[in-house]
């Protein structure tokens, strides 16, 4: 099965709510993921949050964008850490 993006939502900041296609679903913060050239735009945090779900994954109007495998990766480690400190 493909990784697909099915909903997002701007929560705040660099911080996007993310529904897959495969059930995993969960928030994630992009702010430490904006590097080179292309992601310099979405510093600006208006323009960050201007995203769109293109190509099965979020996209912005220059061109940038996150593959969907590593939104999920990012979404389910978030997860995995949680728990753990909530055990812990």
């Amino acid at each position: 099965m493909f990784t697909h993006v099915e909903q997002a939502k701007y929560i705040d900041g660099y911080k996007v709510w993310l529904a897959f296609n495969d059930g995993v679903e969960g928030e994630i913060d992009l702010s430490s993921e904006l590097d080179g050239e292309i992601f310099e735009p979405l510093k600006d945090v208006s323009y960050f949050k201007s995203f769109t779900l293109e190509g099965h994954t979020l996209s912005w109007s220059n061109g940038a964008d996150f593959a969907p495998e590593f939104l999920r990766e990012c979404c389910v480690h978030r997860k995995s850490i949680h728990r753990s400190k909530a055990h812990g």
